[in-house]
């Protein structure tokens, strides 16, 4: 059997080599003074030489400094929106100097529970966590944390503490108007299904409800039990328009959805916006390598992102700041429609 050796240098191997006390090596790895700049060179050599890598976990526990560790929950990596606004979260906190601890939920409100009671034990300065449903438990422990809380990505009026997001139903209310005033009124929707309530339900619902407020029909909702994805997109299109094909214009989950669904009817012959029209939402990088612009609703994913990292810094250095901040979201018509 391979044995494997822990070659981590230990503060008091630095503190033998410099031939200074623990006491004074730990005073000059947090530039606490006392001591002179002699000595201070001579350990720092001796921390170079040697590859000391000072235990920040420790060190936090130990109440000797402040936590940076910030953790973030998100849903999934594979759903590339959130992989985009996680990009602006980290991109900001690394300016800051304060390190992401990230954790995956999957939609779960139990999942995101565990994490939480996780995540808290290790003392971190907040948390980010997406969406506004949290089980009973969580919100106990969230509100008792004694830390800033940003939740992100759906809108939410009244807060655990902080907001960043959208009005997600608006943005799908807003579509609904859109494809109405080119003179569709009979519409599908695709998209996936999950166990909690989420910010595609919301658009869909906006979507629904501005359809049937103005005369229109959405004849068919077609939720799979799948990944937002090119391929769930594609199939979904198909089971759609073999139930409906009376369909003129159809509002998928996301943009990776509508480029599966709009190659569907490529593939059939079918024409957009002549034969059915394919509105998608997210402005995802795929629609910037097509040749066509797909109708669709960009936002600053980004930008959510870096503003949640900012409000929750804001916090922790004790600036004045608003509970909810809305990025908003911008209608981007195409020829797809």
């Amino acid at each position: 059997m391979i044995s494997i050796k822990n070659n981590r240098v230990s503060i008091n191997e630095v503190a033998k080599a410099a031939g200074v006390s623990k006491m004074t090596v730990s005073r000059v790895l947090r530039d606490e003074g006392g001591f002179s700049e002699k000595t201070r060179a001579k350990v720092m050599a001796q921390v170079d030489l040697l590859g000391y890598l000072p235990n920040r976990l420790a060190t936090v526990f130990a109440g000797d400094t402040r936590s940076t560790f910030v953790g973030v929950a998100i849903p999934e990596l594979g759903n590339e929106v959130f992989g985009l606004v996680l990009e602006g979260i980290d991109r900001k906190l690394g300016a800051f100097s304060h390190q992401t601890v990230l954790g995956m939920t999957q939609h779960a409100l139990d999942q995101e529970e565990r994490w939480i009671e996780r995540v808290l034990s290790w003392q971190p300065a907040g948390l980010i966590l997406t969406g506004r449903s949290h089980s009973q438990k969580s919100q106990s422990m969230l509100r008792s944390a004694g830390i800033p809380i940003v939740e992100i990505w759906d809108l939410n009026t009244s807060p655990i503490d902080m907001c960043v997001g959208l009005n997600h139903y608006d943005s799908g209310y807003d579509m609904g108007r859109y494809l109405l005033s080119k003179g569709f009124r009979k519409f599908g929707y695709v998209g996936t299904s999950h166990i909690t309530a989420n910010a595609a339900s919301a658009r869909m619902d906006g979507f629904t409800k501005a359809v049937n407020d103005t005369g229109g029909e959405v004849t068919k909702h077609l939720c799979l039990h799948d990944v937002p994805g090119f391929y769930p997109g594609y199939y979904g299109t198909e089971q759609l328009l073999a139930s409906t094909p009376s369909v003129e214009a159809v509002f998928y989950q996301n943009d990776n959805m509508a480029v599966g669904g709009l190659e569907y009817c490529r593939i059939r012959g079918m024409k957009t916006p002549d034969d059915i029209a394919i509105a998608g939402w997210g402005d995802l990088p795929i629609l910037s390598v097509q040749p066509y612009r797909m109708t669709t609703v960009r936002i600053p994913h980004l930008k959510l992102g870096q503003t949640a990292a900012e409000v929750l810094m804001d916090a922790l250095q004790g600036n004045a700041i608003a509970d909810v901040h809305d990025i908003g979201y911008l209608l981007v018509p195409g020829s797809t429609t």
